[in-house]
């Protein structure tokens, strides 16, 4: 709830402050009906002794006019402490520690109970950077080592040129992708990030993702439609690679047959078109949620739902706005926005 507000919401200024008001009356509820309770005594003791209505009326004046400046005064600190209470929550994770004085016991108490849960979470969370960071460094050594036996089952399968061989490296490949995706999963899930932001060739990101899905278009005969651009983009070249990366492996994957095409345009929005089996309308809208396969996943059992969603997680940390359109039956058609503008740096 903020106090200051634009001249075009005096309406909301004046519910705010009624509202504050209101809060200050049922705060006070008990002062407030003692004054009005003595108030009533103190009439009705006097007009029992018929004493001057002019002395009393007088005395009444200063008592309420003394009692408005006091009680106005005693408002306005109310609102104020209210204004750094507003304060402090935009910034307890870092300022728990640095409440006001208590002026009051249950006040100290309160604040007592603020600053031993905030040490308890302190200790959570230490522990949870430091297992996290376990995890991470287990996957990025386990990833590391699993590369070693996939690389000797990749030199033994391209030994002999034949249909099952092809195949089995299809697979291959395929298991290669499960395990970046784990490790990026992890990293995109860090706080702390290898993000590293310069301007990069977009050619040269987009010609390694042809390079290393040109064995799949292959084996699959599949047309890919790409002329060459000269543009620089402010990025992180691996993960605008990965995002690009996990595109053209869902084209591959959802396109029989047909062609895959990559376009950029002038104001720097990179496409990537298939003419695939397309996304049910009522799908499109989800399909960067965690897990979600839609009905395309249902079909295909071998269906994660992870891979558009690092893409949007990735997207989101380069500062790209990733957009879908599919017709079912057509294909579907994938845009990254690179304009820097767009650019968030964390």
């Amino acid at each position: 709830m903020r106090l200051a507000l634009g001249l075009g919401e005096n309406g909301m200024m004046r519910d705010k402050w009624y509202r504050l008001l209101w809060e200050y009356v049922k705060q006070y509820r008990l002062t407030v009906f003692l004054f009005l309770l003595f108030t009533g005594i103190y009439a009705g003791v006097f007009s029992l002794y018929n004493l001057e209505e002019e002395a009393v009326l007088y005395a009444g004046y200063i008592c309420m006019f003394v009692g408005s400046v006091i009680l106005g005064m005693h408002f306005f600190l109310f609102v104020r402490e209210h204004k750094e209470r507003e304060h402090l929550l935009s910034e307890i994770e870092f300022m728990y520690g640095e409440l006001p004085r208590p002026k009051t016991l249950p006040e100290a108490d309160y604040q007592r109970m603020i600053e031993e849960l905030g040490r308890i979470s302190a200790g959570y969370l230490t522990n949870w950077k430091r297992e996290r960071q376990d995890s991470l460094n287990y996957y990025t050594a386990w990833v590391h080592q699993i590369k070693t036996p996939i690389a000797v089952m990749r030199m033994y399968l391209q030994g002999e040129d034949t249909k099952e061989h092809r195949e089995l490296l299809a697979e291959l490949f395929r298991i290669e992708q499960y395990v970046e995706m784990a490790l990026s999963h992890i990293r995109l899930g860090s706080r702390e990030n290898d993000f590293v932001f310069r301007n990069c060739e977009l050619d040269g990101i987009i010609r390694q993702a042809i390079h290393k899905y040109a064995p799949q278009f292959i084996r699959r005969r599949i047309k890919l439609i790409y002329e060459p651009v000269s543009m620089t983009v402010l990025t992180d070249e691996k993960w605008l690679l990965f995002i690009l990366e996990q595109l053209l492996s869902n084209a591959v994957k959802y396109t029989p047959e047909g062609t895959i095409t990559i376009r950029v345009s002038e104001d720097k929005k990179l496409s990537v078109t298939d003419t695939g089996i397309g996304i049910a309308p009522e799908d499109l809208p989800r399909i960067f949620e965690k897990g979600f396969t839609g009905y395309n996943g249902r079909e295909d059992k071998k269906a994660t739902g992870l891979g558009l969603n690092l893409c949007r997680q990735a997207a989101k940390k380069l500062g790209i706005r990733i957009t879908a359109e599919s017709e079912p039956g057509k294909g579907s058609t994938f845009i990254l926005d690179l304009k820097e503008e767009k650019l968030e740096i964390e």
